[in-house]
């Protein structure tokens, strides 16, 4: 093995826990007797397309399918859609809509099945340390949820921002038939009038192993840890989640 593809390995070795390292610290001090840990072992099976247009345009679309005790019972359900433009070959602008519904799961369930209307906007910049592939993921959500049984619907504000990497098991680049890692780690911050003791969200720390089936599509298979922390501050879900993950981005700017 060559220095250069050593080199790439430790860097992506250190991108990982350096976001081990911030999801364990990712939740505010508490005093642990206030805490109350709530422990669910789920599956999220998704769905993520981006379709180009012409060379500034394009279209997002994404399903995730988000089942509790890995496949058995519902948790959730997120359609998202949205318009794609480039600002530069590098960095990408997006203005969206998602639906998403969510049941009751857990030690902790909610009174019951409710929705949430989300819009959002999205920027995304891509550039690579030696071998590693980095995406850089900075989103602002306005989010209206009407909890089951509520006469009213709540507004709320949240900013994530999500540092992905990449690494190519062979040569100096992700190419069709070939494995890769993949790893990233994403933190939500709550802000605005509605939000309670909750200002730190959740976490989301990933790794996975990945395969580029051609061109247009990439296949991950892959375990996140997320922490989530409720709106009233005491309850945190720490929730172990095989992820399935399915890209499948077509380019109709060519046909």
């Amino acid at each position: 093995m060559n220095f250069v593809c050593m080199n790439s390995k430790g860097i992506l070795l250190r991108l990982l826990l350096g976001l081990l390292l911030v999801s364990g610290l990712g939740s505010p001090a508490l005093a642990q007797s206030e805490r109350v840990k709530d422990v669910n072992s789920n599956g999220w099976y998704m769905y993520f397309g981006d379709h180009k247009l012409n060379s500034r345009w394009g279209l997002h679309t994404e399903l995730q399918w988000r089942r509790h005790n890995v496949i058995s019972d519902p948790q959730q359900l997120l359609v998202r859609t949205g318009i794609n433009y480039d600002l530069t070959p590098l960095a990408m602008f997006t203005l969206g809509y998602g639906y998403i519904e969510t049941h009751p799961y857990g030690d902790f369930p909610a009174a019951g099945t409710f929705p949430e209307h989300r819009i959002y906007q999205q920027l995304q910049i891509r550039n690579s340390l030696s071998r590693v592939g980095l995406q850089h993921r900075y989103r602002l959500e306005q989010r209206w949820i009407r909890p089951a049984g509520a006469e009213t619907t709540t507004y709320l504000n949240r900013a994530r921002y999500m540092l992905k990497a990449t690494l190519p098991l062979f040569g100096p680049s992700i190419e069709s038939g070939e494995p890769f890692l993949a790893a990233y780690n994403e933190i939500f911050i709550g802000f605005g009038n509605n939000i309670q003791r909750n200002i730190f969200d959740q976490n989301r720390a990933y790794a996975a192993l990945g395969f580029k089936v051609n061109d247009a599509a990439s296949l991950e298979l892959g375990y996140l840890n997320q922490i989530v922390q409720r709106a009233n501050g005491t309850v945190f879900e720490h929730n172990h989640t095989l992820q399935v993950s399915l890209f499948y981005n077509l380019n109709f700017s060519e046909n």
